[in-house]
């Protein structure tokens, strides 16, 4: 009787030890994938390109008596004008905090 429970217990402790196997192994495969496409893509990537920005002189600002004027060479930058889109320093003063 003992004989009797003990085959089908074998073949499902078998069946058992072979999905894990294949689990892991398929896991594996899929993870050196990925991993070969993330080395592939980084390859092709042009992220790690810093895009700098540079200083343009584009408005010229003047003084005279009590009123400041501004005249500008980009047509582009007139509606930033209007809205009061622009930030105020003193000269030299934003270079220093980098």
């Amino acid at each position: 009787m003992t004989l009797d429970l003990l085959i089908p217990f074998g073949i499902l402790f078998f069946l058992v030890v072979y999905l894990i196997y294949s689990r892991v192994k398929f896991e594996k495969n899929i993870v050196k994938l990925y991993e070969d496409k993330l080395e592939e893509w980084k390859k092709h990537s042009k992220s790690d390109e810093k895009i700098e920005t540079k200083k343009e002189l584009v408005a010229l600002v003047f003084k005279k008596d009590y009123k400041i004027t501004i005249e500008y060479f980009d047509e582009k930058i007139e509606d930033n004008l209007k809205r009061a889109k622009f930030e105020i320093y003193k000269y030299g003063t934003k270079d220093e905090e980098k």
